[in-house]
């Protein structure tokens, strides 16, 4: 699994100016220590606007079951691969533990299941290897990619390009980041949180803290 940034637009001193573009004022008219300032005030104040103004895109190859969680967030735009049109033979993530369900909580994880004879791992490794066989048998039976990935299990590698302002990856981060989500989610999320931090370092920290 993996978020790699694949462009971006703007930096703080963006943010910094448009919110001093309504005294018809720049950045750059300011010193760096009061241009910090500013957005950590933004922020602290709920003032997101100005951070709108700075874009990211990054290409992210992760599970379906892990996409479908991060593409709730509103504001981010994505673009699939389609298996409607790519017929080629897929991956699958293999989980290096199982987790528990959690006894505290209705969803989530708990401790660690015993899977020392590999019992669980043959179980998923024979699922997946049957619905692969499944999948590529209504392929050479003619039936159209559209249908045959119907059999294909959540485990599927994805990929996707996906794009948004700084304020609206902020606060995706902001939720999916937290120790009580789940492990495979959050790895995405802090993988793009860490390359936003290098991207927009007074900015990112003010928005997420």
């Amino acid at each position: 699994m993996k978020a790699t940034m694949l462009n971006s637009m703007g930096d703080d001193n963006t943010v910094a100016s448009a919110a001093r573009v309504s005294f018809h004022k720049q950045a750059s008219e300011f010193t760096e220590e009061q241009n910090h300032k500013l957005i950590k005030y933004l922020a602290d104040h709920g003032h997101y606007s100005p951070f709108g103004h700075c874009f990211a895109s990054f290409h992210v190859k992760a599970p379906v079951f892990v996409r479908s969680q991060l593409v709730k967030h509103e504001y981010l735009r994505m673009n699939e691969v389609s298996r409607r049109y790519v017929d080629t033979s897929p991956e699958f993530y293999e989980p290096k533990v199982w987790r528990g369900r959690a006894t505290d909580k209705k969803q989530g994880s708990g401790e660690e299941v015993d899977d020392t004879e590999k019992w669980l791992y043959d179980t998923y490794k024979v699922t997946v290897e049957e619905c692969l066989s499944s999948y590529e048998y209504l392929l050479e039976k003619g039936v159209a990619p559209e249908m045959a990935r119907m059999v294909l299990p959540q485990s599927m590698y994805t990929e996707w390009y996906w794009s948004g302002s700084l304020d609206a990856f902020a606060n995706m981060c902001k939720l999916r980041c937290k120790p009580d989500t789940q492990e495979e989610t959050r790895l995405i999320a802090n993988q793009i949180s860490e390359q936003m931090l290098e991207k927009f370092p007074v900015s990112w920290s003010a928005l997420v803290k």
